[in-house]
């Protein structure tokens, strides 16, 4: 029972400490962005049967979605039953976690966070009831971007270990994988491995579109920008029927001679 208040130095160890206590069906309501990346890390390490229906703005949801890390994440929750996502504009101020046993609301302070809980039955009983209508009212949160684990074993069978590594590497050197053109997103981070592996553009783009990473389209608009900038370079590779297809090579030696896991900040210097 949550019969206490939490005080953190940041939300999610909040969250970890609140999450922690419940068990079954939570309701997290209006989180800030903040708030919902926490969410979707706290509840990746969780071992028991807690499930969030998580009710925010689609607005804060689409930019939070925009990090490919999140977004993929939330994917493989969503699909492992314990995360549901629906969005509404009419939202209280305060974010809200709402069990079965206890409200509590999120109050930030600077660099802190507090969780102002209470486990008055009548309460908490309303507070269910309204939130509950409110869920089913709300619309359904359409995450277009697969699943990591999907991503991760796709990857490996479709295109090679070496190349699947070398992106869960990229990956975990990254702080966010955005596709808004802040810092390097998935079909950037797919090419740029792909590259240094030397895959064929056909495959990681065919491969890409059919987890629905992205189209082959947007696979071919990339590579053209990189290839312009001179991080990657093709060769023609010819085949028994029809134009041939193009191997990516890395196309800088600062590139080329960087290790794995530093490969996204030298990209990114080059970039920039």
């Amino acid at each position: 029972m949550m019969d206490a208040n939490y005080l953190g130095d940041g939300v999610e160890e909040l969250l970890r400490g609140a999450l922690a206590d419940v068990s079954g069906q939570v309701k997290v309501v209006n989180p800030s962005q903040e708030t919902i990346k926490s969410l979707v890390t706290c509840l990746g390490e969780l071992d028991d049967d807690t499930t969030v229906d998580l009710l925010a703005n689609e607005r804060k949801l689409k930019s939070v979605m925009d990090d490919f890390l999140i977004a993929s994440n939330a994917a493989d929750l969503i699909a492992a039953d314990t995360l549901t996502i629906r969005v509404r504009e009419s939202l209280p101020e305060n974010s809200l976690l709402v069990s079965e046993n206890a409200v509590v609301s999120l109050v930030f302070a600077g660099d802190r966070v507090g969780g102002l809980s209470t486990d008055n039955d009548a309460f908490v009983t309303q507070a269910r009831d309204y939130y509950d209508e409110q869920w089913e009212t709300a619309d359904e949160f359409g995450l277009r971007t697969p699943p990591l684990s999907q991503v991760r074993e796709t990857l490996e069978s479709d295109i090679g270990p070496e190349t699947a590594t070398d992106f869960d590497a990229v990956l975990d050197s990254l702080q966010t994988a955005r596709g808004n053109g802040e810092g390097l997103d998935e079909v950037t981070i797919s090419l740029l491995v792909a590259a240094k592996n030397g895959e064929l553009l056909y495959d990681i783009s065919k491969w890409g579109e059919d987890i629905g990473l992205a189209s082959k389209a947007t696979f071919s608009r990339t590579k053209t920008k990189l290839e312009d900038m001179g991080l990657i370079d093709t060769e023609k590779v010819p085949i028994d029927v029809g134009r041939p297809r193009l191997r990516l090579m890395l196309g800088d030696d600062r590139l080329d001679s960087a290790d794995t896991d530093e490969l996204a900040n030298v990209a990114q210097s080059l970039l920039a």
